[in-house]
């Protein structure tokens, strides 16, 4: 499956975005879905993560509460909506499909990878 991150950009913090990963194939609703994210000079970090039917979502501590996944079966999109940014929330965010049907926070358990896109929170 292939898949294309978008919605990124600049913002002050306390802002909110929502970021879109749409999937190329009609079999979408058959892979759990993920966010992860990179700052520069730092390894990639499990941010959220979404059971194929919609109805489980796992979050990374740091995003608990400002952060929403969800997911579109019809449309073959996975969202994250983003509330009360950061400065330390900026990263490329990438988004990826597991086969396996469970949830996982781990990189090396995801099959499939978006190209990231960049959010940057300003101070």
């Amino acid at each position: 499956v292939q898949l294309q991150a978008s919605g990124g950009g600049l913002v002050q913090a306390g802002g909110s975005l929502r970021l879109s990963c749409a999937a190329s194939e009609a079999t979408f609703s058959s892979y759990d879905m993920g966010w992860f994210r990179q700052a520069p000079g730092k390894e990639r970090e499990f941010v959220a993560a979404i059971s194929r039917s919609g109805f489980s979502t796992y979050y990374a501590d740091s995003v608990k509460g400002r952060f929403t996944i969800s997911r579109d079966n019809v449309k073959n999109t996975v969202y994250l909506a983003m509330n009360s940014l950061k400065p330390e929330d900026t990263a490329v965010y990438y988004c990826a499909a597991r086969t396996d049907a469970t949830m996982s926070r781990l990189i090396y358990e995801y099959n499939y990878w978006g190209q990231g896109t960049q959010v940057t929170v300003s101070s």
